[in-house]
């Protein structure tokens, strides 16, 4: 079957965060959205189908994931990475950052220092500092146009960690991390006795020739060391239905993760979220694979159209995600500034890259997962501002 992803759906007054909330974030509505997190894809017919067929019955009680929820969860990350797991290390979190949230306060303590790899997914840091733990940044570096690990830093500073946060493929850089690099953050987090706390919510969304791969699997010792998040949120545009997955192989970590969840009473979830995981991953290897293409073929064009139109503005090619990070700062504005000229010149909302660390001053995140005329639109505006600017210049 042949999925459209050309099809344009109108999202405003449907309470959405990344169209409805234009305004306010932006300071005026008609802007092109290009910034949360979500698809402006439909939901796939088979996950709304599963949903429809659950809402005949006339009862939305309590409800318990069930043995089927738990194996169609093995059973994906076994088809679609390899990775063989048991049910009984499945346990839930409403989203990943409240997972993260979680984990933090069940693996360290007030004032202990968790790593994190900047620039990166702006909730990390906003976590730690919140449940009173010290950020340890080890920032990425770029080598030859690639964002890389800096692994001796990494080395020296997991002296002051307890823990580290993995975003892996990584927000908002793209980077599909390789075995080698795994095991290296791995062999160092053993070396330094250091709890791997994996947000891999992006696990589903690669490029080829790349491919994801679980740290927790390279091991039964990182197994041991590592708490896994993922969700059919991103792949499946199912982020309002709050369900996302943790994967704890460690018989006493996943105690301590389950006494945070029972403390805050975290572990309800809800019954439109099970029937939507399960429904997905039971059937959602085709629509993923046409996804990806879809999503690739955008990653494409935007570059191509950037280095042909707009050289001075660099992008990074994605290995994974449907975040583009990209370098605006041979235009030579401050943070404020190019916000507002992306906004009122180019009508573009997009994510400001400062807020994933000081690393992202003068860099923006766009999110390629929309119709492709949308971004045909976007460019042709960001093109004529662009102009504009070099006129004046």
């Amino acid at each position: 079957m042949t999925y459209d992803f050309d099809k344009i759906l109108s999202r405003e007054n449907t309470n959405c965060v990344k169209w409805d909330l234009c305004r306010e974030t932006f300071g005026k509505a008609d802007v092109i959205p290009l910034w949360v997190a979500d698809m402006d894809f439909a939901t796939p017919d088979f996950v709304l189908q599963a949903l429809r067929e659950r809402l005949e019955h006339p009862v939305l009680g309590y409800g318990f994931r069930s043995v089927d929820y738990l194996e169609s969860i093995c059973d994906w990350v076994k088809r679609r990475n390899g990775w063989d797991i048991s049910p009984e290390w499945i346990d839930f979190s409403p989203g990943i950052v409240s997972g993260l949230v979680l984990a933090i306060n069940a693996y360290t303590k007030e004032n202990d220092g968790i790593l994190i790899q900047p620039p990166v997914y702006h909730p990390f840091a906003e976590t730690i500092q919140s449940n009173e733990r010290v950020i340890v940044n080890n920032p990425l570096k770029v080598v030859n146009g690639k964002f890389i690990i800096d692994f001796d830093d990494l080395d020296q500073k997991l002296e002051n960690a307890k823990a580290i946060m993995i975003s892996n493929p990584h927000n908002p850089v793209g980077r599909a991390f390789t075995k080698e690099e795994l095991l290296e953050i791995g062999n160092l987090c053993i070396r330094h006795d250091v709890t791997i706390i994996s947000d891999e919510i992006h696990s589903d969304l690669i490029q080829k020739p790349h491919k994801h791969i679980h740290i927790a699997s390279l091991s039964e010792e990182l197994a041991a060391r590592t708490i896994t998040f993922m969700a059919p949120s991103k792949t499946f545009n199912l982020a309002g239905l709050s369900t996302g997955v943790v994967i704890i192989p460690n018989k006493m970590k996943r105690e301590q993760y389950q006494n945070w969840a029972n403390r805050l009473h975290t572990w309800v979830g809800n019954i439109f979220g099970f029937v939507a995981l399960e429904a997905a991953y039971r059937q959602g290897d085709e629509w993923l694979d046409q996804l990806n293409e879809y999503v690739g073929h955008n990653i494409n064009y935007v570059i191509n159209y950037i280095h042909q139109h707009i050289p001075k503005v660099k992008c990074y090619c994605p290995e994974a995600t449907y975040l583009m990070w990209m370098d605006f700062t041979a235009l030579g504005m401050e943070d404020k500034t190019l916000h507002n000229f992306l906004i009122e010149k180019a009508g573009l909302g997009l994510n400001e890259g400062f807020i994933f660390g000081k690393e992202g001053k003068g860099h923006m995140r766009i999110n390629l997962a929309c119709p492709k005329s949308i971004l045909e639109k976007a460019m042709m505006q960001l093109k004529a501002a662009y102009e504009e600017l070099l006129s004046y210049s």
